[in-house]
């Protein structure tokens, strides 16, 4: 297995997503946050009793961001030669093999990336089942 360059333990601030002020009243309203701009906005006024709109220190750690558990970042693969790209880089990312690879390039992915000592996070999919 792959050891990343420096293991830090990955804190996240905070776990549960703002939602967008009254998308569980109209579905016209989607969930993802949008700041309120409304002249008489009671949220964008900051009224006590009313949810709270995400400040800017509420992102991730800058070290920790985009981190996956394995403590490697994640780098989507398309062919075998986009892997030539992660030689130096083995310690700090990790590969993923993209989603429309077929199983036969996959398989000649993985086998590369052993050889190259990358870690790939999806090595076992559409791997065939052997009865």
């Amino acid at each position: 297995p792959v050891v990343p360059l420096n293991k830090t333990k990955i804190i996240k601030k905070h776990t549960k997503h703002t939602d967008r002020y009254q998308c569980d009243r109209f579905n016209r309203v989607k969930k993802s946050w949008r700041k309120p701009t409304g002249i008489d906005g009671r949220i964008r006024r900051r009224y006590r009793g009313l949810p709270k709109m995400p400040k800017i220190g509420r992102g991730s750690n800058k070290r920790t961001k985009h981190l996956l558990p394995n403590g490697l970042k994640k780098f989507v693969i398309q062919n075998e030669q986009d892997l030539n790209l992660l030689l130096m880089n083995n310690r700090t990312y990790c590969a993923e093999i993209s989603q429309r690879i077929s199983r036969k390039k996959r398989a000649s992915i993985v086998e590369k990336a052993k050889a190259m000592n990358v870690a790939v996070t999806n090595a076992h999919a559409k791997v065939k089942k052997q009865s």
